[in-house]
């Protein structure tokens, strides 16, 4: 029997809605959750990240950007925020030097472009694949492996179906 894994999909047709989305999973998270944001440019990553901030209570002066070129920004909160961006990273070996192994055990690690290099995060997270809609509003589709990423999606019922 394989792990277990859920997947659920949910439409957010604003801006807000997307902070709203992620400030209701930063509200559920704990050190050791990690979270995979998958989808084109300007889908939506960074700014379903900065709700995730709010939800972790990351002090409103911080400005939560897009890590593309830092790579790694970590914020202060209820629990550390650790915010990677793969979109950079060409090669395997470099992610090594980014410092997310001994994050993944005290922070929330959001990973935007986490589909370039998944086999180098743990299998127990959740992963959300945003897609543009012809309308400009989005779809979220979330897909949780393992028990800890399940429950997460449990945390959120009312806000995914």
């Amino acid at each position: 029997m394989g792990d277990p894994a859920l997947s659920a999909s949910r439409k957010a047709p604003t801006a807000a809605e997307m902070k709203r989305l992620g400030e209701a999973l930063g509200r559920a998270l704990q050190a050791g959750d990690v979270v995979g944001l998958v989808g084109p440019l300007g889908a939506g990553k960074t700014t379903f990240v900065q709700g995730v901030a709010r939800g972790l209570d990351v002090p409103g002066e911080r400005h939560v950007a897009s890590p593309t070129f830092a790579l790694v920004n970590e914020h202060p909160g209820r629990v550390p925020l650790v915010h990677a961006d793969f979109y950079r990273i060409n090669e395997e070996a470099e992610l090594a030097e980014l410092g997310l192994e001994d994050a993944y055990d005290r922070a929330a690690v959001l990973i935007e472009w986490v589909d370039r290099f998944r086999a180098v995060v743990p299998k127990d997270r959740l992963e959300i694949a945003i897609a543009i809609e012809p309308d400009g509003s989005r779809t979220l589709t979330v897909t949780a492996t393992g028990a800890r990423a399940i429950a997460l999606t449990g945390a959120l019922q009312g806000d995914l179906p």
